[in-house]
């Protein structure tokens, strides 16, 4: 049998985690999951990774990602289509799954399209205590999407950033941001509307000085949100929304920032998919379980430029499938279904199973396939 768990049972979580707060639960989830971030990338050599296998359209992505180690194996299928919301449908879709390596039984079929906002805000913010300076205090996040609201709460609740400085082109996706989290103690300060020029009012966010920039924007496009003429020294950039091939966000000159120290998650695939398909393929990377292992250090001094270039990995989704699989079990959330035909006497006779299922439903077909209507034909050699 399999535990399935939906949407609804991933909210009753929350609300169970936050003792009937939504925000509050979300919080408690992105905490853990920083830790269980932090302990899968601790056991780096343990597991079996590979790039994500994916579809790749003018529209949108479609991609399968799987890692295991020696007890769990674990697959996301995730979406990403920028103009869905037009559509009255996500941007993001996914949902996910753990197996038995010993059987290879499929244990937990799980929702992961608000587990994948909460595991990368948990990344993000569980890589920004290595990278951004440690007297941060403000943070600026460039498109105020599905993904924002997480990552203020992850920001604000690991790293203590009490300021955020919000903009969008679009005014409503930043009001939606402010009245989502309106509740706690959280400052947002919005962009003057008046500037019409998007380049121009990133511009203008950033001579506000934030310790820490977020981009999360979705279009699939080589876009240039940041250049490096915006850059000051000690700044931390989070750079989340180029996920894809042909889809990035920074200009590469802020790369080349001398003594920039760029952080990746797995470097075979972020050199496909992330800001740094714009560089060589000798580029130097650091992979984030290397500083998380005390191989390499993070942040050197408090003038370096670090760059977290964030596209996504496998063993972040293991991580958290992890942390939903033992959560759903604690408060017994979820439906036991039969994903795969269950344990019986004679497990080879798959026929006998499947016939004997058609007779305890007990259904009439007209079918010219139905038992009595069709001779049986043996053939001799």
């Amino acid at each position: 049998m399999t535990m399935l768990v939906d949407v609804n049972a991933v909210r009753a979580l929350l609300d169970k985690e936050g003792c009937g707060s939504f925000i509050g639960g979300i919080e408690s989830l992105i905490e853990q999951t920083a830790d269980r971030l932090a302990e899968a990338y601790r056991r780096w050599d343990e597991f079996a990774k590979g790039s994500r296998i994916g579809i790749h359209s003018v529209r949108g992505d479609i991609e399968l990602m799987p890692v295991a180690d020696h007890h769990y194996y674990a697959f996301k299928y995730v979406t990403g289509f920028p103009q869905n919301p037009e559509r009255n449908l996500p941007n993001v879709m996914a949902f996910g799954a753990l197996s038995s390596v010993e059987t290879g039984k499929p244990l937990f079929l799980c929702e992961l399209a608000i587990a994948t906002a909460i595991r990368t805000a948990a990344m993000s913010a569980l890589v920004a205590r290595h990278l951004a300076r440690e007297d941060s205090r403000s943070m600026a996040i460039i498109g105020c999407g599905a993904q924002c609201d997480f990552q203020i709460l992850a920001f604000n609740a690991l790293l203590g950033i009490e300021k955020f400085y919000l903009y969008d082109v679009d005014a409503a996706a930043m009001n939606k941001v402010v009245e989502n989290l309106s509740e706690g103690e959280i400052e947002f300060v919005l962009p003057d509307r008046s500037i019409n020029d998007s380049q121009a009012s990133i511009r203008k966010v950033l001579e506000r000085h934030p310790d820490i920039v977020t981009t999360v924007t979705a279009d699939k496009t080589n876009a240039t949100i940041l250049t490096a003429d915006m850059i000051r020294p000690g700044m931390h950039i989070n750079a989340v929304g180029g996920d894809a091939p042909g889809k990035t966000e920074l200009d590469k000159k802020i790369l080349e920032l001398e003594h920039a120290r760029v952080v990746v998650e797995f470097e075979e695939q972020t050199r496909a998919e992330g800001e740094v398909q714009q560089m060589p393929p000798d580029f130097p990377v650091i992979e984030f379980h290397e500083i998380i292992r005390g191989i390499k250090p993070g942040r050197e001094n408090s003038r370096q430029v670090t760059i977290h270039d964030s596209v996504g990995f496998a063993l972040s989704d293991y991580a958290v499938l992890r942390l939903l699989y033992d959560k759903t079990q604690q408060y017994k959330l979820g439906t036991v279904v039969d994903l795969v035909p269950s344990e019986t006497p004679d497990v080879k006779n798959l026929f006998r199973k499947v016939r004997r299922g058609d007779n305890e439903i007990g259904l009439s077909c007209d079918s010219p396939h139905a038992a009595g209507t069709r001779p049986l034909r043996y053939f001799r050699g």
